[in-house]
């Protein structure tokens, strides 16, 4: 019987998670998958700092700060300085990056549904149910931080 672990990384693997060439090849842009959960959270925190989506993604400063480079000189996202503290800096999406971004969303999108379509209604209800309570969960298990309790990478 498999355990848990086992059909969590089965499903990582066969999802393609693991697949670090999958940005580049869903919308031809380069994106590294890393780059492309950076591009993620930038839109869904609005205007975070550095910091914040590095503690999101689970990320090192360094390692985040070498990506974010990496996505400012492409043109795909700005940096720009906090009003409220100077040493503070803030990320955006640029129209390109929204343009790479709607790429990945949509090749995601058909992916989740080409996956959907072999289920009923009530199957694809339960998932979504099941990981709703899975990522609460995680949330709550005292695996984070307190800093990193809202997280959804959070468990390093």
């Amino acid at each position: 019987m498999d355990t848990v672990r086992e059909k969590l990384q089965i499903f990582v693997r066969r999802f393609g998670l693991l697949n670090a060439s999958c940005c580049e090849e869903c919308c031809g842009e380069q994106v590294s998958m890393a780059q492309g959960h950076i591009l993620f959270e930038i839109r869904r925190k609005g205007a975070p700092s550095m910091q914040q989506v590095a503690e999101e993604l689970g990320m090192d400063v360094t390692t985040f700060s070498r990506q974010a480079k990496a996505l400012e000189a492409r043109g795909l996202i700005i940096k720009s300085m906090s009003p409220d503290d100077r040493r503070v800096s803030l990320l955006g999406l640029t129209v390109a990056g929204e343009g790479v971004l709607a790429r990945i969303d949509r090749h995601m999108a058909g992916k989740i549904e080409q996956i959907f379509a072999v289920m009923t209604v009530f199957e694809r209800e339960t998932v979504i149910r099941s990981l709703e309570l899975l990522n609460e969960a995680v949330a709550k298990s005292g695996c984070c931080s307190a800093v990193q309790k809202e997280n959804i990478a959070c468990c390093k």
